[in-house]
């Protein structure tokens, strides 16, 4: 199921339209509908259009351009919107200097006061921006600290602004612009945000995804900005619907938590929920706080990780993977001999088998545990992180020893099997320098893994 995260239904091309294009939303997989205002009357209207239909959620706010009246008193009539129970964001707010609609410096003391408003309201934005990046990547570095979150609509930042609002923990979407013939270079930036960071959201009536562009754009249209971004990450549409369906519920809080799952299909793989112990504490994992990746539950507790069996019943028949993958939101090899176990069986019946590993193997088991990964684990993924220990164990907060534990593990597994070293794509983080390290003196594969 979809959540459409911008689609606005206040619009006079919609009036009348209403039930039929909500009709067509849910036919097309569309679970809720977010309408973002974009003035005062608009903030109104879409609270209307929430009460009206139970599909629907509102944000209230004051879009850029709609700016130039603005005064002190706007923010209290704002608070006093925000108070119903079906509004969710304050937004459509930011900057546009590609028109003059607004005068810069109003924009911005009225962009200030919005995010003010939020804080105080313990609310997401949802943050427009049309040729304003700088100032945009400004305020987010101001806010930084501030526990404030976001949702980047209609992203037209770069890579860099977005793997920096990403380590900020804001969400960023695209439109239907995506799927535009001289988008590449949009869809080189999509394709270097993890799913787990993206929203979906259709921009009605704008921005309407091929093969409907030229006609007015609805919220029953999301599943082409959706089959674009699958095809962009080598996914499935599903794999992005669960995904991002829960991204709206971690920023909206629209929806419900996934359950906890042992084994979660991405793409052709299966990967396997061991266990969510781990002897690292890395700064980029959300281990301890709501263990979901695209969209599937892992958090577990010791007495919640089952036997062997259990995983090998929801595995059945591993040749209908493409892989079968040791990796969750712990360590693997604190459960080695039920790792071994599974790996068996899905060699013993013709399947492929990788593991993702801190390589602390040896150091957790107390013994080398590498020839063991012979005929039974296809490839080791290992975590390097940092060619540099200080920065290694500031990232991982364990001793920087274990810097020379994961090397050394690498060095010894690659007798037995295929070895690929993988660091976190973080700005403070030499990729070139690591990628180098391990090809040249490792002598493995490497990969950069996105932030997320």
């Amino acid at each position: 199921m979809f959540i459409d995260t911008h689609a606005h239904l206040f619009y006079p091309n919609f009036n009348g339209e209403v039930d039929q294009i909500i009709e067509r939303a849910v036919a097309a997989g569309v679970e809720y509908i977010i309408v973002p205002a974009t003035d005062l009357a608009s903030s109104a209207q879409a609270i209307q259009l929430a009460e009206k239909y139970p599909k629907i959620y509102a944000t209230i706010g004051v879009h850029p351009h709609d700016t130039k009246e603005w005064n002190d008193d706007i923010i209290q009539k704002l608070e006093d919107l925000a108070k119903h129970e079906k509004v969710v964001a304050i937004g459509e707010i930011g900057l546009d200097y590609f028109y003059d609609f607004s005068p810069k410096e109003i924009q911005k003391k009225a962009f200030e006061a919005q995010i003010e408003l939020a804080l105080k309201l313990n609310l997401p934005i949802i943050v427009h921006n049309r040729d304003s990046n700088d100032d945009l990547m400004n305020y987010a570095r101001k806010y930084k600290d501030s526990g404030l979150k976001a949702q980047f609509h209609c992203f037209a930042g770069s890579i860099e602004n977005a793997r920096e609002l990403i380590e900020m923990h804001h969400f960023i979407s695209f439109p239907g612009n995506i799927t535009f013939k001289k988008m590449d270079n949009l869809r080189k930036i999509l394709s270097r945000v993890a799913v787990e960071n993206l929203l979906l959201e259709t921009d009605s009536p704008f921005m309407t995804p091929v093969p409907h562009r030229g006609k007015r754009n609805e919220p029953s249209y999301i599943h082409f900005i959706a089959e674009q971004v699958a095809k962009t990450h080598e996914l499935t549409v599903n794999d992005v619907a669960r995904t991002t369906t829960y991204n709206a519920f971690k920023l909206f809080g629209i929806g419900n938590k996934p359950k906890l799952s042992f084994t979660y299909q991405i793409g052709k793989a299966l990967y396997i929920n061991v266990t969510n112990r781990c002897n690292a504490d890395c700064i980029f994992c959300d281990r301890k706080g709501e263990a979901v990746v695209n969209g599937y539950n892992l958090k577990m507790s010791k007495s919640e990780e089952p036997d062997a069996t259990t995983y090998i019943q929801e595995i059945g028949n591993p040749t209908k993977y493409s892989e079968i993958v040791f990796c969750g939101y712990g360590e693997p090899t604190i459960r080695w001999e039920v790792v071994k176990q599974i790996a068996g069986y899905v060699k013993a019946n013709g399947g492929k088998t990788r593991l993702n590993t801190d390589g602390h193997g040896n150091f957790i088991n107390k013994k080398d545990i590498t020839p063991e990964l012979n005929g039974i684990i296809d490839t080791v993924s290992i975590s390097l992180n940092s060619v540099d220990p200080v920065q290694y164990s500031q990232l991982m907060k364990v001793d920087k020893s274990l810097h020379n534990e994961m090397i050394d593990f690498a060095k010894k597994a690659k007798k037995y099997t295929n070895v690929v070293l993988s660091i976190v794509g973080l700005n403070e983080i030499d990729s070139e320098k690591a990628k180098k390290f391990v090809v040249e003196e490792i002598g493995v594969s490497f990969r950069e893994r996105e932030y997320f």
